[in-house]
């Protein structure tokens, strides 16, 4: 008696090896590694900071720009000195004017400028810059405390956005294969990657609105051929909860040390959709065209997979296996069919969180995933384990409260309160805010 099934099975191998070689091969393979990647000579944004001559110490700046936003003061001698991975960028240098002397504000010598604290430069080729300011008498350009509210609110909401996209993949996957996937940082990693491949001046430099959803359909390859790869055959040998949790650190390292040794360790730039100027919307609220076209996206993508996980069949399926798997399969449901699709789902919604995330950074690194990684469990768990809409919600919490949070404390400690709120929901109603009750023993 022969056994073709076990046949069958071998010849799955070689064609899941390809895919996956396939995935990487356009993710990792097509994007240029800069040339000052090996240098080590940063670049260099520098200034002075004055009154009559007179240096002014204690001065508190904000750069932000490639490799993410950075705070600095003025020395005794007036001068601050930031350093930054990326030429040919843009830079906005803002002087925050409560740090200075009573009665001084920052003067607009044009008279045309309405926020004069706050400029943008270029490093040039030789590596550096300078910005100064020129420091008088004069009335500072203040913004009420509720509009600086109204304006972390709004930014809360497009960062929660972003990031509902990452948790939404992975509640979804927990649901359906209670794995709890920390490689989920690198497939949102892989998204910013293959679309800076794409569209890159270096690289294709295909048009954005080709490189970008192509992107989201690769992340999504990426998705599927990790589970023909390596997660069903786990699952099929029966491997436990915990030691495919331990695969998935192994991978999460493996995946972002091999997105560094493509993309060295500097930040790229996606070319930009839309301006990055701010468009006022009422009183001293305004969000930039780019800002806005990041919260349609993700509205739209929510929406629309809303609708598919109520209406749909598979969507129904994927909601009655993450009730119960064993019963699911009774009914005469496909699970591996519908595990196989999640994980597909999972990749492209990652890769999307990827792509917006490298406009809200900005920049893509290697390490950019695991930056937020602890924020997408805090929103899925927040939101109760395994539901779609919980995590869109944790996800939404989480946003505001970090963004909102920076009026008040650092902004290097501004992830601190999101997380102490999971604690604090976690003591009060462990399934989360959108779980259910589960018998445990």
């Amino acid at each position: 008696m022969t056994h073709p099934a076990p046949a069958r099975r071998r010849s799955r191998v070689p064609i899941a090896l390809i895919v996956l070689a396939l995935a990487l091969f356009i993710g990792l393979a097509l994007v240029p590694t800069p040339a000052h990647a090996a240098e080590g000579d940063p670049y260099r944004i520098t200034g002075n900071v004055h009154l009559d001559g007179e240096p002014l110490e204690g001065v508190a700046l904000t750069i932000d720009g490639a490799g993410g936003e950075q705070e600095v003061e003025t020395d005794a001698d007036g001068r601050w000195t930031v350093f930054v991975p990326e030429n040919d960028s843009e830079y906005t240098v803002t002087l925050d004017e409560e740090t200075l002397p009573e009665g001084i504000a920052v003067v607009d010598e044009t008279g045309e400028d309405d926020s004069p604290n706050e400029r943008e430069l270029t490093v040039g080729p030789g590596g550096f810059a300078t910005m100064n300011f020129f420091i008088g008498e004069g009335e500072r350009n203040t913004v009420g405390a509720f509009d600086q509210f109204l304006q972390r609110l709004l930014q809360g909401v497009n960062f929660g956005l972003m990031l509902a996209l990452a948790s939404i993949g992975l509640s979804l996957v927990y649901g359906t294969t209670k794995l709890s996937n920390f490689a989920h940082a690198e497939m949102v990693t892989f998204g910013g990657v293959v679309a800076a491949g794409l569209t890159g001046a270096a690289s294709l430099a295909l048009p954005l609105w080709i490189g970008l959803p192509l992107a989201v359909v690769v992340s999504g390859v990426l998705g599927y051929a990790l589970d023909l790869v390596l997660w069903r055959p786990l699952r099929r040998k029966g491997v436990g909860i915990v030691q495919t949790m331990i695969v998935s650190i192994g991978l999460s390292l493996a995946m972002r040390y091999a997105f560094q040794f493509f993309i060295g360790g500097s930040t790229l730039q996606l070319p930009q959709l839309a301006s990055t100027a701010k468009i006022p919307l009422f009183g001293a609220v305004s969000l930039s065209p780019m800002e806005m076209i990041s919260m349609g996206i993700a509205i739209v993508v929510i929406v629309a997979f809303a609708v598919w996980l109520s209406t749909s069949r598979i969507g129904k399926a994927t909601r009655a296996i993450s009730d119960n798997p064993s019963l699911a399969a009774a009914s005469g449901i496909d699970v591996d069919r519908v595990v196989r699709i999640v994980w597909i789902l999972s990749g492209a919604l990652a890769g999307l969180a990827g792509v917006l995330y490298a406009y809200y950074r900005p920049g893509v690194r290697f390490d950019m995933g695991m930056q937020i990684l602890l924020l997408v469990f805090a929103a899925v768990t927040l939101g109760g384990l395994g539901t779609a809409y919980g995590a869109l919600v944790g996800s939404i919490i989480i946003g505001i409260i970090v963004e909102v949070s920076s009026l008040w404390i650092p902004a290097d400690l501004r992830f601190v309160p999101a997380l102490v709120l999971l604690i604090v929901i976690l003591l009060v109603r462990p399934q989360g805010i959108l779980g259910r009750r589960e018998r445990i023993g």
